[in-house]
């Protein structure tokens, strides 16, 4: 819109509201309406302003402007706020007070970003690359937008890990159920390592050395692997004699270097 076409809309919109508006109270939206159609038709609308060259806006818009007029739209106008966001390297951009995922490839670039109450779509090069529907705050991941590997953390959640150590055995079942009662996400990845070692080792292996690592007390990734690695998840675990009373766990003199080696 030009500037002198913008100054027009504009103290016409300072006219009406001034020589319609002005004075007057309305029992309802309805009334109003009806009473502004009335004078667009019977008072604006047979004025002769000289720009018109005699003619009032009434006959112009009945010659030159209703013909050209087109239906309304199907679907109301819908309000939406703009932005330009940046992809993080956890391939999210942020809305207003929430994340949302893109396609990992866009890690690095700037979107444009349009918001409704309705959705949020994501923009390259005038190219929607994204669509979620609008959310007030927090995060929304697809996890399609995330490389192979992440996907794979995700995707296995703690439920899943607590069905495939079921299907393992009473004991991998267990340990499982332990790593995960407390601080479940932070400590997902361990039980997720865990549950792939069957790959490696198989199902009897893997439930053997879990059984040995929760009857050390130690039930955790790095004790499981430690006793597959070592073959030893057959052994049994050295118990204390009951009454006896052992500081430490002693080694004999082999265990360490000769004061010639340590030198």
């Amino acid at each position: 819109m030009t500037a002198n076409a913008k100054g027009l809309v504009e103290a016409s919109q300072s006219f009406i509201r001034q020589s319609f508006f002005a004075g007057r109270e309305f029992p309802s939206l309805d009334a109003m309406v009806t009473d502004a159609e009335r004078w667009s038709k019977e008072v604006a609308g047979r004025r002769t302003p000289r720009a018109l060259e005699g003619r009032t806006p009434l006959e112009v818009f009945v010659s030159e402007e209703a013909g050209a007029l087109l239906p309304l739209p199907v679907v109301p106008y819908e309000l939406a706020t703009w932005s330009h966001p940046k992809v993080g390297p956890d391939a999210h951009v942020k809305v207003g007070r929430c994340l949302y995922s893109v396609p990992f490839r866009h890690i690095g670039k700037r979107l444009d970003a349009r918001a409704t109450p309705e959705k949020v779509q994501l923009f390259l090069d005038g190219e929607c690359v994204k669509t979620h529907p609008f959310q007030q705050r927090g995060r929304r991941t697809d996890f399609f937008d995330l490389p192979e590997e992440k996907v794979g953390f995700f995707m296995r959640t703690p439920n899943w890990c607590r069905i495939q150590a079921g299907s393992v055995g009473p004991a991998t079942d267990a340990l499982i159920a332990e790593l995960l009662t407390l601080n479940a996400l932070f400590r997902l990845r361990q039980a997720q390592g865990v549950l792939r070692l069957v790959d490696k080792y198989g199902s009897a292996r893997l439930e053997a050395a879990c059984r040995r690592a929760l009857e050390a007390g130690d039930p955790c990734y790095r004790t499981v692997k430690g006793v597959l690695v070592a073959g030893t998840e057959n052994e049994a675990v050295q118990q204390i004699l009951p009454g006896v009373e052992v500081p430490a766990w002693l080694h004999g003199p082999g265990a360490f270097g000769t004061k010639e080696e340590e030198r």
